[in-house]
């Protein structure tokens, strides 16, 4: 039975294509996600914290090791270079957090969303001027040689992504649901004044916060690196898109980001299949699914509307 009329080994292909770049926008969008929970604004310097990222891991990868030669030393690198891409994208988020938005707390609200639109320009422009303009290939770690399994290609990078993916979400939520520090940030996007009078560091639950998102992107852009290309602009749709699939979920709903960007993955990847839409133009899909979102269901798939006493 073919569903749309598409033959099922197509659907099947077209199925994990889109759970693959859904599991690239779910990790992103638990960076925005878990920011708008305890600060209420979006991080729109994230999509740079997630090209840097990649950028660190691409450098740390060819120093260690010439990936040509294959082997299990190349493993061994490009995990030492995924760990280090994490470590310095979540060094990197922590100090625009404590440089480019601590001071502004206590500001109106569109003076931090300024900020971040500030500090994403420059992340932009300064990774062009350091690192050119040229795009870039990640070079695979493992033998990439497609898998046919009943019609259906199949790539070990995308076996990869999703497996990448899918322990960082589940590793990311229990540790929200059953950690000390998971409890603590859960306070913290309760209420921050509440939270400080129970003894929980709030500067400490916002830096770890950016750290954490930060960490996750940065593991989204080497993912992303390897399926597509490096270069300084590719945080820029690739965090819009993420912003997205936030929204679809529920933006500050954890679960929502996941669900968020799986849908947006599988939206985009069978809208240009069914409605024809040329690949070229793509990227209206998302923006379209935003706009019905916002009429529709403002608050996205999974927030419920909670009824303070006053």
């Amino acid at each position: 039975m073919n569903l749309f009329n598409i033959p099922h080994n197509e659907l099947l292909q077209h199925l994990l294509n889109g759970l693959t770049l859904g599991a690239i926008y779910s990790l992103i969008a638990l960076g925005y996600t878990m920011v708008y929970g305890i600060l209420k604004f979006i991080n729109f310097a994230h999509g740079e914290i997630l090209m840097l990222g990649a950028y660190a891991g691409y450098y740390v990868y060819y120093l260690i090791c010439d990936p040509s030669q294959g082997g299990s030393f190349v493993i061994f690198a490009f995990i030492i270079s995924l760990l280090t891409a994490m470590v310095i994208s979540a060094s990197l988020g922590v100090f625009i957090e404590r440089v480019a938005y601590r001071p502004l707390r206590k500001a109106p609200r569109l003076a931090p969303l300024l900020s971040a639109i500030g500090v994403s320009i420059i992340l932009m422009n300064l990774a062009a001027l350091f690192f050119g303009t040229k795009s870039r290939k990640f070079d695979y770690p493992i033998d990439n040689t497609t898998i046919q399994l009943d019609g259906t290609s199949i790539t070990p990078n995308q076996i990869m992504i999703l497996a990448v993916g899918l322990i960082m979400m589940a590793a990311l939520k229990l540790f929200i649901d059953k950690s000390k520090l998971g409890k603590a940030m859960r306070a913290t996007s309760q209420n921050q004044a509440v939270a400080s009078l129970m003894g929980i560091n709030v500067n400490f639950i916002i830096s770890l916060t950016f750290a954490i998102g930060s960490a996750l992107a940065a593991v989204a852009g080497i993912m992303m690196s390897l399926e597509f290309k490096l270069y300084p602009t590719m945080g820029q749709m690739a965090g819009l898109k993420a912003f997205i699939a936030a929204v679809v979920g529920g933006i500050g709903n954890i679960s929502g980001a996941m669900l968020g960007g799986i849908l947006l993955g599988l939206l985009e990847t069978f809208g240009v299949v069914i409605l024809g839409i040329p690949q070229g133009l793509k990227d209206t899909i998302a923006f379209s699914v935003l706009i019905i979102i916002l009429l529709v269901k403002p608050s996205g798939l999974l927030i419920k509307n909670i009824r303070e006493k006053v």
